[in-house]
């Protein structure tokens, strides 16, 4: 008996922002989906700046350049929301 092992591949295929969801369709076919309000410069951000994006660090990022956020596959298939501003810190 063989067991096939599907390649994950974690690159960035297409990305959505609704009012209050942020969508992330990887090229293996998953789709991450994370609320807005973990992100809040993008939940802030205009239709307009939402749909600004672009693919960034050899497909496993997304950046918006206007609002100056950048999110990699990692980071969203770690369910990690952006640090509060009250916690971050400043070396």
């Amino acid at each position: 008996m063989s067991i096939l092992a599907w390649a994950a591949d974690e690159r960035i295929a297409d990305v959505e922002v609704t009012e209050d969801v942020l969508s992330v369709r990887l090229m293996d076919g998953r789709t991450i989906s994370v609320p807005l309000v973990w992100y809040p410069r993008l939940l802030h951000a205009t239709k307009k700046q939402r749909k600004n994006w672009r693919i960034a660090g050899s497909g496993y990022g997304i950046h918006w350049e206007e609002i100056d956020e950048d999110l990699s596959t990692e980071g969203l298939l770690r369910g990690a929301p952006a640090p509060s501003p009250s916690v971050a810190k400043v070396f």
